[in-house]
């Protein structure tokens, strides 16, 4: 029998149920691999692999199609990794719930100052005076336009922000969420006029270093940076040099050039920063993981049925 080779231990047991029954209904059968136990031999005869990491697709030289539970997907590019001619998908769509309420989250604390007012209550002092700003009235610029950037928007709407712009390749305004779109080539006009600037683009050749130096320096003074995409599409040394001489007002990043960040970097102690541990789409919620397999299994049936997939990724254009 054809088989589904599934590493994806956050599933209960109703959700494998379910995977299952679907995989049967359509002539697989659908094996789950939570541990080491058996996982290459698994992986190595299976048609189809859901699971999340290059390691899983070099062990699955048979794959025909392998969906990534995850929205990235840069680290399958790489030669040797996915079988040749093998589709590949991910689950954009999933996510954009959990880290839309992620920047929602530490937009606030940049803005309202809370990790400084930590550290007095931290030495049991009782300053009540630090200068704060708003999401009320404020220029929020968002850099990605895809499934993360639209949530974002649409909850940062109710804070009666002065304009929500978009920032995308095409200048394409998805779902009419954003007061205007502006395709990447008009980048530069539009952040002297950004307040908060909140950053969900995927690692392609064309995203990576995006926010350099020479664009950094051209933020409104004291603007905010959220970056929820990728590491790579910032030049840390130079934000880290904006934050520490006060030319920004602060950055909340969960997505590092380098990751873990190395004990040793200079990052950890960075003023104005705050950092969280690539935690912001994690599969720790339960929509997500449900969501997962939902997009999974529609495009499950697409393959059964001799259909493109949904969330089929351009390997030229790399998502």
């Amino acid at each position: 029998m054809r088989k589904i080779a599934v590493v994806f231990p956050e599933l209960d047991g109703a959700q494998r149920r379910r995977l299952a029954s679907a995989a049967l209904s359509r002539g697989f059968a659908a094996e789950f691999y939570d541990g080491p136990e058996g996982l290459e031999a698994g992986l190595g005869d299976a048609e189809i692999v859901l699971a999340f990491g290059a390691k899983y697709a070099k062990m699955a030289p048979r794959v025909r199609w392998f969906c990534s539970t995850s929205a990235g997907v840069e680290t399958y590019f790489a030669p040797g990794v996915l079988a040749p001619g093998a589709l590949l998908s991910n689950s954009s769509g999933a996510y954009g719930v959990t880290i839309s309420e992620h920047i929602v989250m530490v937009s606030l604390e940049l803005l309202r100052r809370q990790p400084e007012y930590e550290k007095i209550v931290a030495a049991r002092g009782w300053t009540r005076n630090l200068g704060i700003r708003s999401l009320h009235g404020a220029r929020i610029t968002l850099l990605g336009t895809g499934d993360i950037g639209r949530a974002a928007a649409v909850r940062l709407r109710a804070f009666s922000p002065a304009r929500l712009v978009g920032v995308n390749r095409s200048g394409r305004n998805p779902e009419g969420v954003f007061d205007r779109v502006l395709p990447v080539t008009e980048l530069d006009g539009v952040l002297p006029e950004t307040d908060l600037l909140i950053m969900s683009l995927p690692a392609t050749g064309q995203t990576r270093g995006i926010m350099s130096r020479r664009r950094l320096e051209l933020l409104s003074p004291g603007a905010c940076i959220v970056n929820v995409g990728r590491g790579s599409a910032i030049e840390e040394a130079a934000l880290e040099d904006l934050l520490g001489r006060g030319r920004l007002g602060g950055a909340a990043l969960d997505v590092f050039s380098a990751e873990p960040i190395p004990p040793e970097s200079s990052l950890w102690t960075c003023p104005g920063l705050l950092i969280t541990p690539h935690v912001a789409g994690n599969l720790t919620l339960g929509y997500t993981i449900e969501t997962v397999l939902d997009l999974f299994l529609e495009d499950f049936e697409n393959y059964c049925a001799g259909r493109p997939l949904r969330r089929l990724i351009d390997r030229e254009r790399e998502y």
